[in-house]
């Protein structure tokens, strides 16, 4: 039997895996829409803002407050939500239905992600055991991702255009399941309340901004989302014309970066449990810097031709993508530090604020590597992350100094 701080964390992990199926899944969905409901690329492409507009609003307007509702009740609210929501979908089987569905869940992740964060400084005793959880969990939301695009495709028959939608009545019991897991888990464990009232709650939030260690951390948290997401976000694309890739493949191949993530933020929550969170990022910082310095050229200047499968794809194709085994450990050991180096009661509104700035951070990214993209070419676009990963560096130095300083007054 587990005890009940590991039903917990088993809880947390199953939460996390269902909504990176649901999350990611919106490119698909975008490419489904597109054929089955009529819907031009502008029209579709409107599933990503209903998506990501919820939880950045959501986590602004109610991180403060989850404390006084209880993490346990907000999290069986989100996979509730959710739960409905993909019932909607494989009933409704139209594109409005697809907006409902992703706006639930965007309103649901929210709600699951201040409530995750919250929770990891509640079943943990110190700091490396917050580090190694934050990592493990991050870990494996990035195999839920790289699950989805394997489960999708195993529902869709071209053949039969409604085919694909048998995947979310799966996806529905999976959230209930998940939903009577975590309702029959002992949970007594809440955090104290950051204010005296509700409005109190909230000026709590904005009262971290002013912190210097706070300020130091969103800085970093955006140059990172930033880096990851306009990787992530144009990978398939540079596979695609610079690679010389088929488009099939060159999805398929996107899995890589996913799988190298997961694997990264593992393997950081057993590093971190020996070495210091900052010598692990520094580390894979310049790791990835030389990634981009002389990897990513070899892999532009190979001569890639004839690909009709994976196989046939030599493996310089393959090493850039492993860039996010060194990348990975970076974002939830950074998030880690700054709610460590907060009391419990203040991890509901801190993480309102990294889910906010990290959701500005990956829609700029995007669009920051679409433009270079653009204007100076899909060869180039990649290197110019060097900038960001550099300014990173100089603020994860600002950061481990100002958290021993907040560790020492804690103390």
């Amino acid at each position: 039997m587990l005890s009940q701080e590991n039903r917990i964390k088993a809880a947390l992990y199953l939460n996390y895996f269902v909504f990176a199926i649901l999350l990611n899944s919106v490119g698909i969905v975008i490419l489904k829409a597109q054929k089955n409901y009529g819907v031009d690329e502008i029209q579709a492409s409107t599933l990503e803002l209903f998506k990501d507009m919820p939880i950045a609003i959501v986590s602004f307007l109610v991180a403060s407050f989850l404390p006084r509702l209880g993490y346990k009740k907000a999290m069986l609210i989100g996979l509730g939500i959710v739960t409905f929501a993909c019932l909607g979908m494989y009933f409704a089987n139209s594109f409005w239905a697809a907006k409902l569905l992703f706006m639930s869940v965007g309103i649901a992740f929210a709600l699951i992600k201040v409530s995750v964060y919250a929770t990891i400084g509640l079943v943990t005793n110190n700091k490396s055991e917050h580090n190694s959880l934050m990592s493990s969990i991050e870990g494996f939301f990035m195999f839920g991702i790289t699950f989805a695009y394997f489960l999708f495709p195993w529902f869709n028959d071209e053949s039969i255009p409604d085919s694909w939608l048998n995947v979310y009545p799966l996806l529905a019991l999976l959230s209930a399941l998940s939903f009577l897991f975590l309702y029959f888990s002992k949970f007594d464990k809440e955090a104290e309340i950051p204010g005296a009232n509700l409005s109190e709650d909230f000026f709590q939030m904005l009262r971290l901004l002013g912190r210097m260690l706070v300020l130091v951390f969103v800085i970093s948290a955006f140059l990172f989302v930033m880096i990851e997401q306009g990787i992530m976000t144009w990978l398939p694309t540079f596979n695609e014309r610079v690679l010389d890739i088929p488009e099939n493949l060159a999805i398929m191949m996107t899995s890589i970066l996913f799988i190298s993530l997961g694997i990264g933020r593992f393997l950081a929550g057993f590093l971190v449990k020996k070495i210091s969170w900052y010598w692990i990022l520094v580390a894979c910082l310049f790791l990835s810097m030389s990634m981009v310095l002389f990897v990513l050229p070899r892999a532009i200047n190979a001569e890639i031709s004839n690909v009709n499968s994976l196989l046939d794809i030599p493996l310089i194709g393959y090493a850039f993508p492993i860039v996010g085994l060194f990348l990975a450990p970076i974002y939830p050991l950074i998030n880690s530090v700054i709610l460590t180096a907060l009391p419990n009661k203040l991890h509901s509104p801190m993480t309102g604020l990294i889910i906010i700035f990290s959701a500005i951070g990956g829609t700029l990214g995007s669009r920051l590597i679409g433009y270079l993209f653009k204007n100076v070419g899909a060869e180039s676009a990649f290197s110019y992350t060097i900038i960001p990963m550099i300014v990173l560096l100089i603020c994860l130095t600002l950061l481990k100094r100002l958290s021993d300083s907040a560790e020492t007054e804690m103390t």
